[in-house]
């Protein structure tokens, strides 16, 4: 048995605080709706759908980077920080975007990227030229060794050193992704106020947050301290990247400074929200730092259940635990999928029917104290794709096959029409192939009108949780006993009850025999004994 509790903050009285317990839509931008019909997904594709993603009871849209970028990356290395690509269209289509977003009642939120750029970004191409250039301390740079190889030991999360060869300068520079990615230096203030200049570009346009991609990758140690060696790991590791406690390359205290700029300058704009993404084995004492008090960030989330092989009712007592305080500055982020990870539904179903499981996965979901993320494609149960080498386009995955990450499992195109050519998302072969290994009835337009479907359990307890003060803002209290989770919401005089069941067999006794009936019943309920079937779960409204 395993208790944690958590006070609520109070609610919200005005604009400011709409994020507060919000459901926000991610979209991975590429392979979301194509509507030019080259293959990829493009800005049109979004405003397309907006009435979509209203009626799914969204309050919020994080769209992924859509920049002027050579796609080494697909997007998070920009070469322009205030243009959109011609991929996805142009800077009017995102204005268009933007106020169809706003009077359709929905929010948008759009990555920024501060801690490294494309090589083709003016700033690196100066940078690079000399050593006494004006942007000449721009980016990490660092001599050789005396034996010429890399400064120190640091490696790349994408594989291999952390460090490139410059010819020109006869140094290398840091890049903690691919070398096409060269990690900008944000101990030099001037790169800052260019970051936020470009940051302040969007804000001025209306934009209503920021997702702040690696966050903790903002700053190295200035040293160049070797890493130590990691004392455990799971063997074999996917990457050697894994062989390393990554103390020195990232998560360093001068970040801190930064985001307190970064919380300022949105502060002087109305009902503006940051969320942070947090990486790494410290990522939950991170994650307090960065929205500690009111000079930080609003919330953030890490990889705790994005990377998560199974799902347990300890897993989810574990990862809400260090969240049991209340109060201002503690308001975490929750994703169970997103273009980053595997598709939360293939790695921990199990047996279990996929439309069941995908709706229990949003039950809990809806029940957790936070703001949730939703990633397009979860609401209709969508499976990770298995892709050959031969269709892999994430550098990631190409180079760490077999062992890849899933990224381009997670991005085949979202799957609009039954029974048609790439699945409704253009009328040209995808970017990646559509349909990969889906399940029939995997589709919007197969599951918007059966009662029953996964994308009408969506709509239904996305609204359920919208329209409940006691789920978007209520204390939390989360108990365990073997597979059974229960979460406890109340706020001023509400409650709310969610158990589930995460095994695969019956538990008797979840509720007495003459309660209330559930509000939202997922899987077996027998309201005369009061068990639970197997990976079901009940949400009781007081």
């Amino acid at each position: 048995m395993s208790i944690a509790t958590a006070s609520s903050d109070p609610a919200p009285t005005h604009a400011e605080t709409w994020w507060k317990g919000a459901a926000i839509y991610h979209i991975y931008l590429r392979s979301f709706k194509d509507s030019n019909n080259d293959g990829i997904g493009d800005l049109n594709g979004i405003r397309e759908k907006l009435d979509y993603i209203s009626r799914l009871n969204m309050e919020a849209i994080w769209i992924s980077p859509f920049f002027t970028s050579p796609m080494a990356d697909f997007g998070y290395d920009i070469s322009d920080f205030c243009n959109v690509d011609p991929t996805f269209g142009t800077l009017d289509d995102f204005r268009l975007l933007l106020n169809e977003a706003h009077s359709a009642g929905l929010k948008i939120i759009i990555d920024q990227v501060y801690s490294h750029s494309s090589d083709q970004h003016k700033w690196f191409v100066e940078s690079k030229s000399s050593r006494d250039n004006e942007k000449a301390d721009w980016y990490v740079w660092a001599d050789p060794r005396p034996d010429g190889t890399p400064p120190n030991n640091w490696l790349s999360v994408f594989g291999g050193s952390a460090w490139a060869w410059c010819t020109r300068r006869q140094q290398y520079y840091l890049h903690n992704f691919l070398d096409r990615q060269p990690d900008l230096n944000l101990h030099n203030r001037d790169v800052q106020d260019a970051l936020l200049a470009a940051s302040r570009f969007w804000l001025d346009m209306g934009v209503d947050g920021f997702r702040l991609d690696a966050l903790n990758f903002a700053m190295h140690d200035q040293s160049l301290r070797d890493n130590p060696a990691r004392a455990q790991f799971k063997w074999p590791p996917r990457i050697p990247h894994d062989f390393q406690q990554h103390i020195h390359n990232m998560s360093q205290p001068e970040t801190l400074e930064f985001v307190k700029r970064v919380r300022a300058m949105t502060d002087e704009y109305p009902a503006r929200f940051t969320v942070a993404e947090i990486g790494g084995p410290e990522a939950d004492r991170e994650m307090h730092d960065y929205i500690a008090g009111n000079q930080h960030l609003n919330t953030a989330y890490s990889f705790d259940f994005l990377y998560a092989e199974k799902l347990t009712a300890d897993l989810v007592a574990k990862t809400l635990a260090p969240w049991t305080r209340g109060g201002t500055g503690n308001w975490p982020s929750w994703a169970f999928s997103n273009h980053d990870a595997p598709r939360a539904l293939s790695r921990w179903k199990g047996n279990c029917p996929d439309r069941q499981y995908a709706q229990l996965l949003a039950l809990l979901l809806a029940s957790l104290r936070g703001n949730i993320f939703v990633y397009q494609g979860e609401e209709i149960a969508m499976l990770q794709s298995v892709l050959p080498l031969s269709a892999l386009k994430d550098p990631e995955a190409i180079a760490s096959y077999p062992n890849t990450l899933g990224r381009d499992g997670a991005r085949t195109p979202m799957l609009w029409v039954g029974g048609h050519e790439n699945r409704g998302f253009s009328q040209a072969e995808g970017w990646l192939p559509a349909d990969c290994q889906q399940p029939a009835g995997t589709s919007v337009s197969e599951q918007d009108e059966q009662a029953d479907s996964v994308l009408n359990f969506y709509r239904m307890v996305m609204n359920t949780r919208r329209n409940s003060a006691v789920l978007r803002l209520g204390d939390m209290h989360v108990e365990t006993n073997g597979d059974l989770l229960t979460i406890n919401r109340a706020h001023q005089g509400q409650t709310a009850r969610c158990q589930i069941n995460l095994g695969d067999g019956k538990i008797a006794n979840v509720m007495q025999a003459d309660g209330p009936l559930p509000d939202i019943t997922v899987g077996e309920f027998d309201a005369q004994s009061g068990s639970l079937g197997p990976f079901s779960g009940i949400l009781c409204l007081g």
